[in-house]
């Protein structure tokens, strides 16, 4: 019954009108009392999905919009990136957070949410218990943001590209990015997607800082094969690098570079892509469940919030006074 249940709702996230919001909402209320009927699915198969749909929404925008949008927020993204990790480890330790999760749950924040923690964890070798801590801690907050953030954009008046900005620079995974920018507008949309996009690359310097500082504090002592390891003793990032960013903007340049006749087609991939973030949304809200709540640590869970307060907080104010409406 509950296979059949989640089936059907699946595909009733397919129909067009069925809002990010929603789809997140139904899937974590079945997550939250059915239970997800097919944990794997939901686990392996958002992230892949939610990937192809970032990279079919790049066949709905234009070269000239990424340049525009990528030219008014950088300074943002960095700005946010390297301060979240620095606040975000000073709270760590204010907190007398395990320096392991600290490290993880700053990293979630700053840069990509799970995705993020992932990486960083692989390569310094992380438990498994660090892991779980700073994933729920995420999630939840992911959750929260893809309601929280539209309504609080509407409230204070934001122009659909300093939405977009803010919702980049302040939201942890991609998918909550990308979710909450659909709902305030197309331009908003393509703004938060191309920033977020730049943000994620901040992956690929920070794996390898993280798993150079930790080879440094741990020296020959790491433990052969692991999870951080790979034949060379050196941290494995590859599996963290957000390829598809490249096919995402591959896609935009074909949409640039295509005669008029293709635009149709284009418009289609760009709405299919839609959809699947949509069923994306769905299968992460069906991933919630009370097991990864239980996981969710009293210190850890303040570190992240007062840290995702602060960023929210400080960059809507910079996009509110900074920003041309």
């Amino acid at each position: 019954m509950r296979r059949v249940l989640f089936l059907a709702l699946a595909g009733l996230m397919l129909v067009p009108g069925v809002s990010p919001a929603l789809a997140l909402a139904v899937g974590a209320v079945l997550g939250l009392t059915l239970g997800n009927p097919y944990p794997l699915l939901s686990s392996r198969g958002a992230p892949l999905l939610l990937k192809a749909s970032v990279v079919g929404l790049g066949f709905g925008m234009s070269l000239g919009t990424l340049l525009d949008a990528g030219a008014l927020g950088i300074l943002y993204t960095i700005v946010v990136v390297v301060g979240t990790m620095i606040v975000g480890l000073w709270l760590g330790r204010a907190l007398r957070v395990p320096a392991e999760t600290s490290l993880l749950i700053a990293s979630g924040t700053s840069i990509c949410g799970g995705s993020a923690i992932a990486a960083v964890g692989s390569a310094i070798g992380a438990r498994a218990e660090s892991m779980s801590v700073a994933l729920a801690t995420v999630f939840i907050l992911n959750a929260v943001a893809l309601y929280l953030f539209p309504l609080t954009g509407s409230l204070m008046g934001l122009s659909e590209a300093q939405f977009g900005i803010w919702a980049a620079v302040a939201i942890h995974d991609t998918s909550s990015v990308v979710g909450s920018a659909a709902i305030y507008g197309t331009t908003a949309l393509a703004v938060a997607t191309v920033l977020k996009l730049a943000r994620a690359l901040w992956i690929v310097p920070l794996t390898l800082a993280a798993g150079y500082a930790s080879s440094r504090c741990h020296g020959s002592e790491s433990v052969p094969g692991g999870a951080g390891d790979d034949a060379a003793g050196k941290p494995s990032v590859i599996h963290g690098m957000p390829w598809f960013v490249v096919l995402f903007v591959a896609a935009v340049v074909m949409r640039t570079v295509s005669p008029a006749a293709a635009g149709p087609v284009m418009d289609q991939l760009a709405s299919v892509a839609r959809s699947g973030l949509v069923l994306t949304l769905f299968l992460i809200g069906a991933g919630l469940s009370r097991s990864i709540m239980g996981l969710v640590g009293g210190r850890p869970f303040v570190q992240g919030v007062l840290l995702w307060l602060a960023v929210a907080s400080l960059s809507l104010v910079a996009v509110v006074f900074w920003v041309p409406d």
